[in-house]
């Protein structure tokens, strides 16, 4: 009941930022409900879905917001794009992990949203920028893009315990391996050694399931 002088006020409007900033601000995505989510936002929860289909639509949401948070606003060039892909990254790591659940579902398998497309894009022109061929620089984007949500998402669920797992010296790392080569020099498969233990059958390489092409 409205207090005393106080006329009712029109219902919560809802928005996209808000709806973002609400679920940000549960603690915990994996366990979020709708009906969680309407009641932080004020409103009743048949009103949230008139804005999103369901939970996978507020992670949807939460993914592009992420990325338009990430990709610097500047584009990268020949002069400073490993400091800019440095950049990214560590917005990514900041971002990512301030969000509990978040990096761990970006590293499994899951649907890809239009902001997905953004950063590949910006990715991609980076490496381009770096000298990379069109071919090489996508390739670098599967490594680059693979590595990044893979390390955040181990990090967050401590799967290497209490080790003291630095991110700089894991991107420093990466950074100076990339772009990658047009003809690997230790990758290639290697020929199979008579009497070797090894397997010289032709293995189709499984699509990634954290970073894939468009």
């Amino acid at each position: 009941m409205s207090g005393p002088g106080k006329r009712p006020g029109p219902p919560a409007r809802l928005s996209r930022e808000a709806i973002v900033e609400a679920a940000l601000a549960s603690g915990d995505l994996e366990s979020l409900s709708m009906r969680e989510l309407a009641g932080r936002l004020g409103v009743a929860h048949s009103a949230l879905y008139r804005w999103v289909k369901g939970r996978e639509g507020v992670i949807d949401l939460i993914s592009e917001t992420m990325i338009d948070r990430i990709v610097p606003g500047d584009p990268p060039t020949p002069e400073n794009w490993r400091e800019w892909l440095a950049r990214l990254s560590w917005a990514a790591h900041d971002e990512f992990l301030a969000c509990p659940g978040y990096a761990t579902r970006v590293s499994r398998p899951h649907r890809h949203t239009r902001g997905f497309g953004k950063m590949r894009d910006a990715v991609v022109s980076a490496f381009a920028a770096g000298g990379a061929e069109p071919e090489a620089a996508e390739q670098s984007w599967y490594v680059f893009g693979t590595s990044l949500v893979t390390w955040l998402g181990a990090q967050e669920q401590r799967l290497l315990g209490d080790a003291p797992v630095r991110f700089d010296v894991f991107l420093d790392t990466m950074l100076r391996g990339l772009p990658a080569a047009e003809a690997p020099t230790y990758g290639a498969r290697p020929a199979r050694v008579p009497g070797g233990t090894g397997s010289s059958r032709d293995v189709r390489p499984a699509r990634d399931a954290g970073v894939s092409g468009r």
